[in-house]
């Protein structure tokens, strides 16, 4: 996998890491490395990560945006319904 190939995946279209672990085929601790990796090198590129955070379905509960993985209970209501944070790609 390249990491061109990430970005154009996620360029404009939000997309959550299960999806990209099923696309790419890794599994889902792998491509938050490579997502995690890909935010570190935007410093010297014209993209940003976009985070759009992972959200309680039953409270309304929303997490960090800096978490790119799926919270295993929300911290208010204990509920496992948690949406999963969805990561995209936008040029600056």
């Amino acid at each position: 996998m390249y990491r061109k190939d990430l970005i154009n995946a996620l360029l404009d279209h939000p997309t959550g890491i299960s999806e990209l672990a099923r696309a790419f085929g890794l599994g889902e601790r792998e491509m938050a490395g490579e997502l995690e990796h890909l935010r570190q090198s935007f410093r010297n590129e014209p993209y940003r990560l976009v985070v759009h955070p992972a959200t309680c379905r039953k409270c309304g509960f929303t997490f960090d945006r800096d978490r790119l993985t799926k919270p295993a209970k929300c911290p208010r209501c204990w509920s496992t319904w948690i949406q999963e944070p969805r990561i995209g790609v936008e040029q600056t």
